[in-house]
């Protein structure tokens, strides 16, 4: 009802029409699947509704619930095929005659565009996944776990990491039972990939070689690859299989793994309400290597992917490649170690530095291992990431001697400010003494990366310029990649410029300018902060007018980018910040007068000026001379395919829902006075595309008003049977579009449309009839082409409808017969068309008793 903001549809009467022909239609569609989704959703329907008439909830309360009862509303009738509903922000059904065609326009495209995410959410949102055994290795082992783009080569999440002992038990015992993580931010982009595989990767941990059983000391503790597996786990991810369970050899007969895989709809906050049964606070969260599509504000982020991709060192003094452990560390300027910062996996505790797999005896050893650093915002300025390299040998007491043979590093922040660029980077390898490597003053102050080194007006190759300070350039190479997800740090100086425009008010107007080049998906990113600089920047010059129309337009530019189709997944984000965590509430003071500026400016333009003054009739009547032809050939032009039609159409649809008997009397008099381009006028009008017929009342409208006096423009005219052709197809191509076949909708619908529009069909038929009668002396030159339309119309199971437009038939026989003294184009085209509708399906007894009769 609408005091509760629910379809108008009682929630019994919509539960007593999932009857079993809505999901068994025959015996090969099976919809059980369907059957049992929607009778869930029924019960929760009723469930709320009670909540809703008990009258016991808060105001607050009460709101949110009617929003989930219609949105549940809404999927369920997108999910059965049932009509689309379009509400007001509190949920009531719009009333078209109360609404304007623009605003219904869009209303429609919001929701259809918010049943279709949810559609999607319903899909996938998380992926949970449950490990439930591996068999022991001997030693202990590492157990990586992550989702991964074979196409596009590179992993999409962070790793699960579970720690294995000798025995085959996990490291830490109390989650023998409970090996679970969940895989989230996963969005409709990561749905719409076309290969997603589940990579599970076996760090062994201990000696050099696992069958070495040498009778002196060996070294342990080294970290080994192992094994890997690989699924493809497209289906799941996509929604089309619930479950899967995988049995992956991992190198050897004797090791294997078992997962589960589940998806669950929504965010980490909802399924841990919705499935506690799956997912409590100690489930393991491995988080997107990457944004997710939508980052509300609250949801502070500060993560730094580093990977090791890959190296090429020189044996030096042995006779074999060396065994190159690299070992991960954050320091900062003054050389103290960050501790806990380093995140090898979820699950895992933090660590302070991280060891690499060791591959033995080669030279060019490829990684591809990531970790996760995480640093306090507030130390990620005074950081870098300090990269050093160690032979390890496999007997324990020669291992001992083995000291730190290079160095690498990077830092974090770049000298404007901003952030390490993604992507991979070229490090230089310096060689020092160990001592003076560990110490950060002997390298800090050298160029990091080879980009560097030449900006520096240095060659990264040659001799000359080998040796550095101290330090000591090596022909080995090295190099990471990394990938910054902040909503505090930006990769792009324009916005951080706005972002600390206090540290350099000289430069504010500038940056306010510059923002407007700021690419659109790093300004949503960072919106809150974005929002925030802005109405600080006025209210803290709150004496001033300097920044006020730069802000304004700021302002407009980001509420216009949330507005393009490509970021209106972010419109709950600006909600959010209007409703929680806007504080500027005097902002609107300087907003407003800038506001009025604009407009005082805009009355001085001469679609400006004009249409301010006098009555609403003159305004439709100058929106119709300048738009209405524009609008229409452009229609035209695009095709039913574009994006923008829906847009186009509802425009057109608008201007003529606003135009009166005058203003159709005013267009049928301009285009007597335009005389040779009257046909392409008209025609442009009634040009036979499907998408002219989106709103059938305004069509059926404009027939009557505008075609009352066609035959006053054609008579007039040479070239006016392509004009009449046009009105003819169209007609018909508007009364058997399928919207309008009553006979085919529930008893219901068929109610409804017929008490509020009538039949339409009656209508614009009754009109082709009267059209047909004024041709007079030409009618001979549409038959036989018209045969075909008005059979088609006349085939319509509409009784009245019939019976005005059959005898045309008759009318065509007798105008053929007068001409040519016999009828035989129409005998031979209502043959071959009649057959050719009957085999399609058209036709019935009553028709052939009608027409027979008549």
């Amino acid at each position: 009802t609408k005091k509760t903001s629910l379809h108008s549809m009682p929630v019994s009467l919509y539960a007593s029409k999932l009857t079993s022909t809505h999901f068994f239609p025959s015996k090969q569609q099976d919809n059980r699947e369907m059957f049992r989704s929607v009778r869930h959703m029924i019960y929760d329907l009723i469930e709320w509704r009670s909540q809703i008439l008990s009258g016991t909830l808060p105001q607050d309360e009460l709101k949110e619930l009617k929003k989930k009862v219609t949105a549940k509303i809404d999927y369920g009738n997108r999910i059965l095929d049932l009509d689309l509903v379009v509400r007001d922000e509190d949920g009531n059904i719009l009333d078209p005659e109360q609404t304007s065609t623009i605003s219904l326009f869009r209303a429609h495209e919001i929701a259809s565009k918010q049943v279709e995410e949810r559609l999607l959410e319903e899909k996938v949102r998380c992926s949970i996944l449950y490990v439930h055994n591996v068999c022991k290795i001997g030693e202990d082992a590492e157990v990586l776990m992550s989702l991964y783009d074979p196409l596009e080569s590179k992993f999409i999440s962070e790793n699960y990491l579970v720690r294995w002992s000798s025995s085959g038990l996990p490291k830490d015992i109390d989650r023998l039972h409970n090996l679970r993580a969940v895989f989230t931010d996963l969005g409709s982009k990561d749905l719409k990939r076309d290969k997603i595989s589940f990579v599970c990767q076996i760090v062994r941990v201990g000696r050099m070689e696992l069958r070495d059983n040498n009778t002196r000391k060996l070294t342990s503790g080294l970290r080994r690859p192992f094994g890997v597996a690989v699924m493809d786990v497209t289906d799941i991810i996509n929604g089309k299989k619930k479950k899967k369970h995988k049995f992956n050899n991992c190198g050897f007969h004797t090791t294997g793994l078992w997962v589960t895989l589940k998806l669950l709809p929504g965010d980490i906050h909802q399924i841990r309400k919705e499935f506690p049964h799956l997912v409590d606070r100690s489930t393991a969260v491995a988080r997107k290597m990457g944004f997710p599509e939508i980052i509300m504000p609250g949801d502070v982020r500060n993560d730094i992917y580093v990977t090791l991709v890959q190296g090429d060192f020189d044996k030096g003094s042995k006779t074999t490649a060396k065994n190159v452990e690299v070992t991960v560390s954050v320091y900062d300027e003054d050389g103290k170690r960050l501790e806990s910062v380093i995140f090898p996996g979820a699950g895992d505790e933090a660590i302070s530095e991280y060891k690499s797999v060791i591959y033995y005896q080669v030279k060019q050893p490829r990684w591809f291992e990531t970790v996760k650093v995480a640093i306090p915002i507030e130390d990620v300025n005074r950081s870098h990431l300090r990269f050093t390299f160690r032979h390890r040998s496999s007997q324990d007491s020669k291992d001992k001697s083995e000291k730190i043979f290079a160095l690498a590093f990077v830092k974090l922040m770049r000298y404007d400010g901003t952030t390490l660029r993604d992507g991979e980077h070229d490090l230089i390898v310096y060689k020092a003494e160990a001592k003076k490597l560990e110490d950060a003053s002997t390298y800090l102050s050298l160029p990091s990366t080879k980009i560097e080194l030449e900006e520096k007006g240095h060659s990264a190759t040659g001799k000359s310029m080998q040796n550095l300070g101290s330090c000591t350039i090596s022909k080995d190479s090295f190099q990471i990649s990394t990938l910054v997800c902040s909503t505090k740090l930006t990769q792009n100086v324009d916005l951080l410029g706005l972002l600390k425009w206090r540290s350099n008010t000289n430069l504010l107007q500038q940056n306010l300018k510059q923002l407007m080049k700021v690419d659109g998906g790093e300004v949503v990113k960072f919106l809150q902060d974005t929002l925030d600089a802005l109405f600080n920047i006025m209210m803290e010059n709150s004496e001033s007018e300097t920044f006020d129309t730069l802000v304004f337009d700021a302002l407009v530019f980001i509420i216009g980018l949330i507005a393009d189709r490509k970021f209106q997944h972010f419109n709950p984000v600006l909600e959010t910040y209007i409703k929680k965590h806007f504080s500027a509430t005097l902002a609107y003071t300087k907003l407003t007068k800038v506001l009025k500026t604009y407009v005082d400016n805009a009355e001085k333009c001469g679609i400006t000026d004009q249409l301010f003054k006098g009555p609403t009739q003159r305004h439709v009547q100058i929106i119709m001379e300048k738009l209405l032809r524009t609008v229409n050939r452009t229609v035209i032009s695009m095709g039913r395919d574009s994006e923008l039609i829906g847009s186009f159409v509802a425009c057109m649809t608008a201007i003529l829902r606003q135009m009166e008997d005058y203003h159709y009397a005013h267009l049928i008099k301009t285009f007597g006075k335009m005389r040779s381009d009257v046909v392409v006028s008209v025609t442009s009008f009634i040009s036979p595309q499907d998408s002219l017929v989106y709103s059938s009342r305004m069509f059926c409208r404009y027939a009557e008003k505008a075609f009352q006096r066609i035959n006053d423009i054609c008579s007039c005219l040479s070239g006016a049977f392509q004009l009449w052709n046009n009105y003819f197809h169209l007609a018909v191509a508007f009364l058997t579009q399928e919207s309008l076949q009553l006979e085919n909708f529930s008893s219901a619908k068929r109610a409804k449309i017929l008490n509020k529009y009538g039949d339409m069909r009656r209508q614009i038929g009754f009109e082709i009839r009267d059209m047909w009668y004024n041709l007079g002396q030409h009618k001979i030159k549409f038959i036989p082409e018209m045969v075909g339309p008005i059979l088609e119309m006349t085939l319509i199971p509409e009784t009245e409808l019939r019976k005005a437009t059959i005898p045309i038939f008759f009318d065509m026989m007798q105008c053929e017969f007068h001409s040519t003294r016999s009828f035989q184009m129409f005998e031979n085209e209502i043959i071959t068309k009649l057959d050719h509708e009957v085999e399609g399906g058209r036709g019935d007894e009553q028709y052939k008793v009608l027409f027979d009769k008549m």
